[in-house]
């Protein structure tokens, strides 16, 4: 077998970039199981492949005795000598074992033994290959529904998005291309498992890091997010070269690179923010598109007291409270928000000790009233125009 073996193991080599030696000890060691299975399970006997010309050769191993009592472990000193005349009593020979029999069971063991490693390795690259874009973004095409769930190809493997990582109200046609975040790759006996998401806050980043060079390379950072995926994200983000301003990054030149990512989203509405290391300005700044006429944070308490001018009340708590709640998950803080007048009928709202009781609860937002949304500070947020807020 060793011309057709050495080409079979070459091709594959190249082929489909599984590395000869790993295959040589595969058949190596299913030679040597069929040879203990055929001439009984003794453990001296021993396989050689010899991996330049695939030539092999079986050897039992045998003590070199005066009297022989055990044939299959002892060999005499005289037919010792006739192999070689330097062996002595207590050395060990390697004799040769020739069978015509055992050379079509070798044959035929070595091809099953090719091919399950083939199928091994094909599994293992595949699953290497995707577990490197493990929490990256990925482009897939739409295969079919599977009850709720929608099966995705890769291109060599499928993934599949589930329902819960579906943005409500999205519908995909067969063949349509998407953008996914990798969840997470399995490495299972059929083939690598992988989960994907429309949902995940991380596919907004990705995204950015795709369309804007600046972000890629480090420039800009994209610092929070916060996201209600399908209707609204806002991101914080900051700029280490002073010369680039970072919303305008995001932006690009009339919206284009922005609009890019809002049309993979499928319209979803997205903030961008200046990041601020200081908590009140960054929480103002969150709370865009509404003008703020003050902020007491406590850095401490992770609490702010927020008030703004009448008329932009409703903007700064946008349509069932979205731009608070958005703005408190990307800041982190518990935001209580109120008019100037609310502020003036509450009492002295300016004063550091005034407590959260004395206001009603529907002004106070914080990531932890909205845990069925269960994102991480790792989580993040994009900005559109006033006049989208004062539409809702």
């Amino acid at each position: 077998m060793n011309t057709e073996l050495m080409e079979a193991l070459n091709i594959l080599e190249k082929e489909k970039d599984i590395s000869k030696e790993t295959l040589m000890e595969a058949i190596e060691n299913s030679l040597l199981t069929a040879c203990k299975n055929h001439f009984g399970k003794a453990d001296n006997v021993k396989v050689n492949i010899n991996h330049e010309t695939g030539e092999f050769a079986v050897f039992a191993e045998k003590t070199v005795v005066e009297k022989v009592e055990d044939p299959v472990l002892e060999i005499s000193l005289s037919d010792a000598k006739l192999m070689d005349s330097k062996y002595d009593l207590g050395d060990i020979v390697n004799v040769e074992i020739k069978s015509k029999e055992f050379g079509r069971i070798a044959t035929q063991n070595a091809k099953n033994v090719i091919l399950q490693k083939i199928r091994e390795e094909e599994r293992k690259v595949l699953y290497n290959q995707y577990y490197e874009k493990e929490r990256d973004v990925v482009t897939g095409i739409v295969q079919r529904y599977v009850g709720k769930n929608v099966s995705i190809n890769l291109g060599k493997a499928d993934a599949l998005l589930t329902e819960n990582e579906q943005v409500k109200g999205e519908v995909f046609r067969p063949t349509e291309r998407i953008k996914l975040y990798v969840l997470e790759v399995k490495d299972t006996t059929k083939g690598p498992k992988i989960l994907v998401s429309r949902t995940h806050p991380e596919l907004v980043k990705r995204l950015f890091e795709e369309e804007v060079t600046e972000v890629r390379d480090g420039t800009v950072e994209i610092k929070s997010i916060a996201r209600e995926a399908g209707s609204r994200t806002k991101i914080a983000v900051w700029s280490n070269n002073p010369n680039v301003d970072p919303v305008g990054a995001c932006v690009g030149m009339n919206g284009a690179r922005v609009n890019a990512i809002v049309s993979e989203l499928r319209g979803e509405k997205i903030d961008i923010i200046n990041w601020n290391e200081n908590p009140a300005l960054l929480i103002e700044n969150a709370l865009s598109p509404a003008k703020v006429v003050s902020v007491i944070a406590d850095a401490d308490e992770k609490t702010a007291k927020v008030v703004v001018p009448d008329y932009q009340l409703s903007l700064a708590i946008g349509k069932e409270g979205q731009n608070a709640r958005l703005a408190a998950r990307l800041t982190g803080f518990k935001i209580d928000i109120k008019s100037e007048t609310q502020a003036r009928e509450a009492g002295d709202f300016y004063m550091e000790d005034l407590g959260y009781e004395d206001y009603p609860e529907d002004l106070q937002y914080t990531d932890v009233d909205y845990a069925d949304e269960e994102y991480t500070d790792e989580d993040f947020a994009t900005e559109e125009y006033i006049e989208d807020y004062e539409q809702q």
